[in-house]
């Protein structure tokens, strides 16, 4: 959005609280144009237009929504889903091999004291998941 003015996001957040910080780091950033949906996905989506991309952040074990992301994506859309949970990551092991793309697991540790010194403090891993939709062809699964 801060490359060009035609460029349009729509960010949804079930959580009122943190979409009004949605709403005000976008405008910090300077993107105020964001859209903010506050409410549940994926009845969230509905109404919506067709995405270029998809981004999603937590929620994954949410009874459709991967579904319903995937759906909404036009051939040659973005989707790029992270997880830290066991159970979402089987969801994203499942879709990436039903529908190709890369699956990674990101780490990342901080120094942090130790008594008189420095070592490593793990964070948990980010498993994502990051895919461009396909047309579907005679044979293969679902695009």
């Amino acid at each position: 959005m801060r490359t060009h003015r035609a460029c349009r996001a729509v960010a949804i957040e079930k959580s009122p609280e943190r979409a009004a910080r949605i709403a005000r780091n976008a405008d910090a950033l300077g993107v105020p144009a964001l859209k903010v949906v506050t409410g549940p996905a994926p009845e969230a989506l509905a109404g919506l237009p067709a995405p270029d991309a998809v981004f999603v952040g937590g929620g994954l074990t949410a009874p459709g929504l991967l579904a319903a992301c995937w759906d909404a994506l036009p051939v040659g859309g973005r989707l790029v889903a992270n997880t830290v949970t066991l159970e979402s990551e089987a969801l994203l092991a499942e879709a990436h091999r039903r529908h190709g793309g890369e699956l990674v697991r990101l780490a990342v540790a901080t120094a942090v004291p130790v008594g008189g010194f420095t070592g490593w403090r793990q964070a948990m891993p980010v498993t994502q998941w990051s895919v461009t939709k396909r047309p579907v062809t005679k044979g293969s699964e679902e695009g």
